[in-house]
């Protein structure tokens, strides 16, 4: 065999460990995703449709609020319900690890009546002042007297 057979067959085989490495790195470390909140409000049934539409003023209205960890790391959350941008109530949700679901039934009850009441849904993480999302979840409802 000559020295340059000899220098690329040394070569190619370097080549093939480094490659083999490479992959064999890429297989072990998962990588790492988008990291983000799942943020849900349901109904009492546990779906998402057919939120309340009425109430009555002074009495609590349950509905269900989910939080699943998808930040890579332990979050501490909490969710604030306004009505008519008044804060009604909150959910102390706590801390949560990653890829951990919380799913609780909560109540707010409505202080003041009238139609076509907005419901928001705020979350917060880490005890920051600005929600995590812009945008809240919401739905309206009526409230009636008694």
């Amino acid at each position: 065999m000559s020295k340059l057979n000899k220098a690329l067959s040394i070569s190619l085989g370097i080549a093939i460990v480094a490659a083999l490495g490479c992959i064999a790195y890429l297989v072990i470390t998962p990588s790492q995703g988008e990291k983000f909140t799942e943020f849900y409000i349901l109904n009492v049934e546990g779906k998402a449709a057919d939120y309340p539409r009425q109430a009555i003023l002074g009495e609590p209205v349950n509905i269900v609020i989910g939080v699943v960890n998808r930040e890579y790391e332990p979050v501490s959350y909490r969710a604030a319900i306004t009505i008519d941008d008044v804060e009604n109530s909150q959910a102390d949700i706590g801390m949560l690890a990653h890829e951990e679901k919380w799913e609780e039934k909560v109540s707010f009850t409505p202080q003041i009546a009238g139609e076509k009441q907005k419901v928001e849904f705020y979350l917060y993480k880490d005890g920051e002042a600005e929600p995590y999302y812009k945008e809240p979840l919401c739905f309206y409802i009526d409230i009636i007297p008694q």
